[in-house]
């Protein structure tokens, strides 16, 4: 997996100081995509373990609400295989923190059993998670006023809570 961008002290992709980080690879290329340089699977720095423990040291500052991992596509399969292990660092070392990730496929058609992106970790990381942003970004459907998404097909999404009942529960953030 590669790595467009990690940014540190973020507010824009989700409540709160964030480290947000830029996974490289989709196969989603959204018409208006403003990150279109991270459809390239080899686009910026090839992961590794020191750069896996410098976000995991960032992250353990008393300010950092939590993380957000969007990109390109999390959850392009080979993009999940390597992030999992990560999700899993952070859910051990710090269990406070939250985790955001958003997806330009929908949670409930393709991220489930059987869906065309689930792999043998999806059920693990949306169970480790505590939002998931999903939908393909609509140009036509762009609007800059909402929190957190830039189209009004986005949902973000409470992963908890909809684990718990079983189907979709929104976050009150997408009001």
């Amino acid at each position: 997996m590669h790595v467009g961008e990690i940014k540190f002290t973020d507010c824009a992709n989700g409540p709160g100081v964030r480290i947000s980080m830029f996974v490289s690879g989709c196969t989603n290329c959204c018409e208006g995509c403003f990150n279109t340089e991270t459809w390239d699977f080899n686009y910026g720095e090839e992961y590794t373990e020191g750069m896996e423990e410098d976000i995991l040291q960032e992250l353990s500052l008393d300010y950092y609400a939590g993380i957000t991992i969007l990109g390109g596509e999390p959850f392009e399969p080979q993009n999940q295989r390597v992030l999992v292990g990560l999700i899993r660092k952070i859910r051990e070392r710090l269990p406070k923190k939250d985790i955001w990730m958003y997806t330009g496929f929908t949670y409930d058609k393709d991220l489930i059993e059987g869906g065309r992106k689930h792999t043998e970790v999806t059920d693990e990381i949306l169970s480790s998670i505590s939002t998931l942003v999903d939908g393909k970004f609509i140009l036509s459907k762009r609007n800059l006023m909402l929190n957190f998404r830039g189209s009004e097909n986005q949902r973000i999404i409470d992963m908890e809570k909809t684990l718990d009942t079983g189907s979709v529960v929104l976050s009150p953030l997408n009001d």
